[in-house]
C-alpha cells in the first residue's frame, strides 16, 4: 500500500522498548536504578520519544554524550536527571548549567570550570566522579579518586552526587575477559571504599552496561546503564529476551523484467543468470543502508526472503524477485527489524555491531512511532 510519507521509514516499536526495559528491571530487582542511554538520538531511534518511553517504564535517569543532546531533551519537556557521559569543551559548560545536566568529571580542572559556571548561574550542579579502571578513555585513576572526590566535595557550587566507571569487555563470556572485568570491578570497589573511608558519600555508584547486566551481577551497585539491551540486542549472545525496537521498511516503487545476461547498477557487478523480475526499492547508502551489503543481503517481502542484487546506490537498491512473481508494485518491504532479519544479522555480515547499524539510519528517514500511551 502506498504511504502518505516517504516510502523508506523506520518503524519504532516503543512497546518493545518498554518491554526490554522491564526485562532488565526483572533481572536486577526493584532496588537498583536504571539509567537509559539516549545518546546519538537514542541510537537512531529518536531521543525525546524514547526518553519518554524509558521514564514511563521505570527508568530514573537518562544519559547523553553531548550537552546539546541534553538540551534537546529539556526542550522536549524532559525533567528527569540526565547524565552527560562524555567530556565537554569549555565552550559547552554554560549549556551544562543551563540544561541542568549531570557531567562525569575526571579531573580537577574540569571540576573547577564547572564549579565556576554553576556559581555564576546561582546553582549547585550535581556531578559524578568518573574512575578509569581499565577502559583507558575517560576517568581518573583509582589511586587518584579519593583525593579528587574530596576536592570536588569541597567545591560549594558542586554536589558530589555519584561515582562511576565503564567496563571494557563486560559483554564477553571468554575467561580472560571475565577476569579482566572482575579486575576492573575490584579496582572500582577499592576506590569507592577509600572514598567512603574519608567520610564522603560516593552518591549513586554505577558501572554496569548491557553486558554487565547480563554477565556480572556484582557490577550492578546502585544503578545500571544498559544501552543496546534496551534497543533489542543482547551483546553477550546469550539469548536474553529482548526484541528489536527499530524496523527499517520501504516499498517497491517499480518492478521490471530483466533478461538473462543483462547487468544491473553501477560497476555492472551483477549479471542476471536468467530472465527475472527486479524490484527497485527507494533506499540506499544515503539513508544508512551500508553499501558493503551489495550482493550480500536479503529483504523480506510477504514472508519470503529476496536477495539484493547489484551495487546499492545512494538512494535506491534492487531485489531479485525471481522468474515468476505475484508481488505487486508498492508492496511493503522489510530491510531489517524482523526476528530473522535483524540489525544484529546485518551487523554480523559486516563484522560490526548493531549499534552502528541503527545509529547510521539518518535523519532523512522518517521515524514512525507505534501507537503508545505514556
Amino acid at each position: 500500500m502506498m504511504q502518505a510519507m516517504r516510502a523508506t521509514r523506520a518503524l519504532i516499536h516503543l512497546d518493545r522498548f518498554c518491554g526490554n526495559l522491564r526485562a532488565v528491571r526483572e533481572r536486577i530487582g526493584p532496588h537498583c536504578r536504571i539509567c537509559a542511554p539516549v545518546k546519538a538520538d537514542a541510537y537512531g531511534h529518536g531521543a525525546v520519544r524514547v526518553a519518554q518511553a524509558a521514564l514511563s517504564a521505570g527508568a530514573s535517569h537518562l544519559a547523553v554524550a553531548l550537552a546539546p543532546e541534553g538540551g534537546e531533551l529539556r526542550q522536549g519537556g524532559i525533567k528527569a536527571p540526565i547524565l552527560l557521559l562524555s567530556q565537554s569543551l569549555p565552550g559547552e559548560i554554560n549549556e551544562i548549567v543551563q540544561y541542568q545536566l549531570i557531567p562525569l568529571v575526571s579531573d580537577l580542572d574540569y571540576a573547577g570550570e564547572l564549579a565556576a559556571a554553576a556559581a555564576a548561574g546561582g546553582m549547585k550542579l550535581p556531578v559524578h566522579l568518573k574512575i578509569d579502571t581499565g577502559m583507558g578513555r575517560l576517568g581518573c585513576s583509582p589511586e587518584e579518586a579519593p583525593a579528587l572526590a574530596a576536592r570536588i566535595a569541597r567545591l560549594s557550587s558542586l554536589e558530589y552526587a555519584g561515582t562511576a566507571t565503564h567496563l571494557a569487555v563486560a559483554d564477553s563470556p571468554l575467561p580472560a575477559d571475565m577476569a579482566f572485568t572482575g579486575e576492573q570491578l575490584r579496582r572500582f570497589r577499592g576506590a569507592v571504599e577509600k572514598i567512603r573511608a574519608l567520610g564522603l558519600d560516593p552518591g549513586i555508584v554505577h558501572a554496569a552496561n548491557s553486558g554487565a547486566v547480563l554477565l556480572h551481577r556484582d557490577s550492578w551497585f546502585d544503578m545500571v546503564r544498559p544501552g543496546i539491551l534496551l534497543y533489542g540486542y543482547d551483546p553477550s549472545g546469550g539469548g536474553f529476551p529482548v526484541q528489536p525496537v527499530m524496523e527499517l521498511l520501504t516499498n517497491i516503487v517499480l518492478i521490471k523484467r530483466v533478461k538473462k545476461g543483462e547487468s544491473l547498477s553501477y560497476g555492472r557487478t551483477w549479471t542476471s543468470p536468467r530472465d527475472t523480475f527486479i524490484a527497485t526499492l527507494p533506499a540506499g547508502y544515503g539513508d544508512g543502508l551500508p553499501r558493503l551489503l551489495s550482493g550480500n543481503w536479503q529483504v523480506l517481502i510477504r514472508g519470503r526472503f529476496y536477495p539484493l542484487t547489484g551495487r546499492i546506490c545512494m538512494d535506491q537498491c534492487m531485489a531479485d524477485l525471481g522468474p515468476e512473481t505475484d508481488i505487486p508494485r508498492w508492496e511493503e518491504v522489510t530491510i531489517f527489524g524482523a526476528a530473522a532479519l535483524s540489525a544484529a544479522d546485518m551487523a554480523a555480515r559486516l563484522r560490526t555491531i548493531p549499534y552502528e547499524i541503527t545509529c547510521n539510519i539518518n535523519k532523512r528517514v522518517p521515524r514512525v512511532y507505534q501507537q503508545f500511551h505514556f
